[in-house]
């Protein structure tokens, strides 16, 4: 993997906020299954982050954006992660972070939000778990 100065010092500006604010802040929000399908209704975008092994185990959100943030090591390649998301938001637009459980979604939106100051990026409380173990409607990742 080819790392550039830029993004070997995001990288490192990540991980520090990571292990500063390692709970997210109240700028960033979690939304609940409910706050998630009302602004599904808005055409929200919603960014699952999670990986292709997990998408296809058990499905996305109907509409989701697959982007993966980590890969099954944990590694990241930020400015790569960047220019894909840049194509579906911009940081003043309101978009949805989606994962597992909640917790890389609260990781990658808090760095998002104290980092690269997007203004209206939220996350899914509890992650896909919470939505399917709610009886939410996933669909087959393509």
């Amino acid at each position: 993997m080819h790392y550039t100065i830029k993004s070997q010092l995001l990288a490192v500006i990540f991980l520090l906020s990571v292990s500063l604010f390692s709970t997210v802040s109240a700028d960033v929000g979690q939304l609940t299954n409910e706050q998630v399908k009302t602004l599904m209704d808005e055409n929200v975008p919603i960014i699952d982050i999670r990986r292709p092994d997990e998408w296809k185990s058990t499905g996305v959100i109907k509409g989701s954006h697959l982007l993966t943030f980590f890969d099954s090591k944990g590694d990241y390649d930020l400015d790569n992660w960047l220019k894909k998301l840049d194509k579906i938001v911009k940081k003043d637009q309101k978009f949805v972070v989606v994962c597992r459980s909640g917790n890389r979604s609260g990781q990658v939106t808090q760095f998002l939000d104290t980092q690269l100051h997007y203004t209206k990026v939220n996350h899914l409380k509890n992650g896909i778990k919470n939505w399917i173990g709610a009886g939410d409607q996933v669909v087959s990742a393509k």
